[in-house]
């Protein structure tokens, strides 16, 4: 990662990690991207750019990833040997990601065999969730038992590891699952409702509570990608929102269709989404983000590429907005509805 940082002329004072303006969302006030060189990865914190070497090289130079590795090899003048036919052949770094009907496959067998933990169960009971909700909704708690045996336990099932994120090939050659800290997984759903990826919310932590299940930087890995995600049925009108969980929350509190996004300045995904919702009848949005964004500048200006968005696409849209004693439309709905509640 070092010598890459050197052809890019990103450098830092801490020789470990160390931030930089991400080409991807910065401005000058500010900067984003971390690049961690004990680790060898990179992440920006704003929008979501995450990977390894060959990524940061491809985010900085425009050079397609696939090419990236040669680029490096030739501007650095390093000798690679030709591999000769006999030698082992060597894992590429990251797999390229599989279908979503394959990935939907593998996510609902790797659930299966997973538990709630009942803390985890009263967090999301807490939330509003109801218990068939939960259950309904594939939620689990972050198996922190070997990978590896898990791994294999899916092989076994006949499933396909290869190109979904958060498995990898571990030293020894066998599949395996990335290791997290403990937390909630939340199954991250297309416009079909088929599972696209996971998220995690982690219990011990203050600051990105909410990350993506992801295993670009492992061997044979695959890097996890800022999907939307659907909760409910395709409808005329929809609610647009920021987290998979929070659009859980609210279509199960309210009955409400919400897409959500990763975050208000992470709409890669987004369009795609929308494309496919409209020719399922989508004509009207109606935004309702944290209420943060009327007074964080960065969040704001997410929220106005947004609205271009929408614009452009030609969809009706308004902003929902609320006691701004409530963070989020979830919390604030939910509140309200517990003052009806009988007790």
């Amino acid at each position: 990662m070092s010598d890459v940082t050197d052809l890019l002329g990103l450098h830092g004072e801490d020789r470990n990690s160390f931030y930089v303006r991400c080409p991807c969302c910065d401005t000058e006030k500010g900067k984003h991207l971390n690049i961690n060189l004990k680790k060898e990865v990179f992440r920006c914190a704003r929008c979501g750019e995450a990977g390894g070497i060959f990524d940061l090289y491809a985010l900085f130079t425009g050079t397609p990833r696939e090419q990236a590795r040669r680029a490096i090899i030739e501007r650095i003048g390093v000798y690679q040997p030709q591999i000769r036919r006999h030698e082992p052949e060597v894992h590429p770094m990251e797999n390229p990601l599989a279908p979503v009907a394959v990935r939907h496959k593998t996510y609902m067998d790797f659930l299966s065999v997973l538990s709630l933990t009942d803390e985890h169960w009263e967090n999301l009971r807490n939330r509003g969730l109801p218990d068939s909700a939960i259950a309904r909704l594939g939620y689990k708690s972050m198996p922190m038992g070997s990978g590896t045996a898990l791994a294999h336990r899916l092989e076994e099932r006949g499933l396909q590891l290869s190109g979904i994120p958060g498995f990898f090939r571990a030293r020894s050659g066998e599949w395996s699952f990335v290791h997290q800290q403990e937390g909630i997984l939340i199954p991250v759903r297309d416009t079909q409702g088929m599972i696209q990826g996971l998220q995690v919310r982690l219990g011990n932590t203050d600051r990105r509570k909410f990350r993506w299940i992801s295993s670009g930087t492992f061997s044979c890995g695959c890097k996890a990608q800022g999907w939307v995600h659907l909760a409910g049925k395709p409808e005329s009108k929809i609610l647009l929102t920021e987290g998979p969980m929070k659009a859980d929350v609210i279509n199960a509190l309210t009955g409400l269709t919400v897409l959500a996004v990763p975050g208000v300045n992470a709409l890669t995904k987004l369009e795609e989404a929308l494309s496919h919702l409209r020719q399922a009848g989508l004509r009207e949005i109606k935004t309702a983000f944290d209420m943060d964004y009327c007074t964080n500048w960065y969040v704001q200006k997410g929220y106005e590429e947004l609205l271009r968005l929408l614009a452009r696409m030609g969809f009706r849209y308004g902003t929902y907005v609320w006691d701004p004693r409530y963070k989020g439309l979830d919390d604030f709905i939910w509140a309200e509805l517990k003052t009806i509640l009988p007790t």
